[in-house]
Formats: C-alpha cells, structure tokens, sequence
C-alpha cells in the first residue's frame, strides 16, 4: 500500500508530460522531432560509457550494441568511428571484471566504463546542482526526470526545478546520467541511445 504523501508523489510523475530539456541543454544531433524522441537509432544496444576527445576536449559517448560498437561527439553530434565486427573476446562488458570495452576512433584502445545491461552506472549529478532520477510509477516503463537546485520533485509541480525529458515506453531503460565532466546528458535503451548537451554549439568552419 502507497501513503498518501507516495500516492501524491506518484500522481505528480503520472501528470508530468515530457518536455525539452531546460537551457543551457540542447539535444543531439539536433531538434528532435518532438520531446521525447530518441536522437539515435541503435538496436540491440546493450550499454553507453563516456570518454574524451583527445584532441577537441570534447565528451564522447561510446556504444556498445548487438551490431558492433559505435562512438559519438556529445559537442557536434557526429558518429566518429564504427565497428561492426570488434574482438570476440573486448566486445562486450560482462567479459571484463571493470566492465570495460577498448576504445574506437580517436581513443582507440583506451578502457571505456560501460554501463547497461551488465551493471555500472555514469553520474547521477553534476557539481553545480544538476541532477538526474529515473522513476516507475507505471513499472515496467521508467521516466527520466532532470532537475536542479535538489528535491524539487518532492515539493514543487513539473517545469519548475525539474524537467520529465525522457519516457521509456516501447523499450527497456539501460541507463541513465551524465558525463563526469557533467556537459553531457544521456539516456539509453535497448533500441535507442538519446543525448543532450550543454556545451555551446560549434562554430562551423569557414
């Protein structure tokens, strides 16, 4: 049985529509088509994990899937590097005691965290305030809920401190959270991999 403070809370989840992500977060690869909607495409994707861009600074989100290994710019949006056929024996986390796949692209051979099906988990928080919570109250869907300044989903109505920018509802949650940086914001699920940064966008070259 629910108390009524938890029947209260859980209502509010229930109420909250999905929405953009508030400034200065901004999603990739760009506008979506609506909130909500998954900015890559990736079946069979079993986990995500964050690295940087060697040269650039920039964060980078790694993919690990049923079709290979993936690695994207969280600045520009751009897939830097694929491989659909990795090492039998790297291509997966549950094979390695650190859950770990090496690196693609630009970080070639460098231990990549994953976080996903096999356990793990990236940043709940960001150190000036930014924070994230995945809740269930229509289990076994999951809502992603961002918010800022900290317990704002327990005293105020969405929109205010806190944000639902993501809704699980056709495929299984991975994982959720941000970057160590904590620019980037990602959410995975078993088909999809959505993303959201904070860094300004870049300046095209001329």
């Amino acid at each position: 049985m629910f108390s009524e403070y938890q029947e209260r809370l859980r209502e509010r989840c229930l109420a909250a529509p999905v929405v953009p992500a508030p400034e200065p977060w901004r999603p990739l690869p760009g506008p979506p088509a609506a909130p909500g909607v998954p900015g890559y495409a990736v079946g069979g994707l079993t986990g995500i994990g964050f690295a940087v861009h060697p040269t650039t600074g920039h964060d980078l989100v790694m993919v690990v899937s049923g079709a290979g290994h993936g690695l994207f710019d969280a600045v520009t949006g751009e897939r830097l590097a694929r491989d659909r056929d990795p090492d039998p024996e790297t291509d997966s986390p549950e094979d390695h005691p650190d859950l770990v796949c090496p690196g693609l692209g630009p970080i070639a051979g460098v231990p990549v965290r994953i976080a996903g099906l096999y356990g793990g988990g990236p940043h709940t928080g960001t150190s000036d305030g930014w924070s994230l919570d995945v809740v269930s109250p229509d289990w076994p869907h999951h809502r992603v809920l961002l918010s800022r300044g900290g317990g704002g989903l327990y005293r105020e109505p969405a929109g205010r401190t806190w944000w639902h920018v993501f809704h699980s509802r056709h495929s299984e949650l991975r994982t959720a959270g941000f970057s160590p940086s904590g620019d980037t914001l990602a959410v995975a699920t078993s088909s999809d991999l959505t993303l959201w940064t904070r860094r300004p966008t870049p300046h095209a070259r001329t």
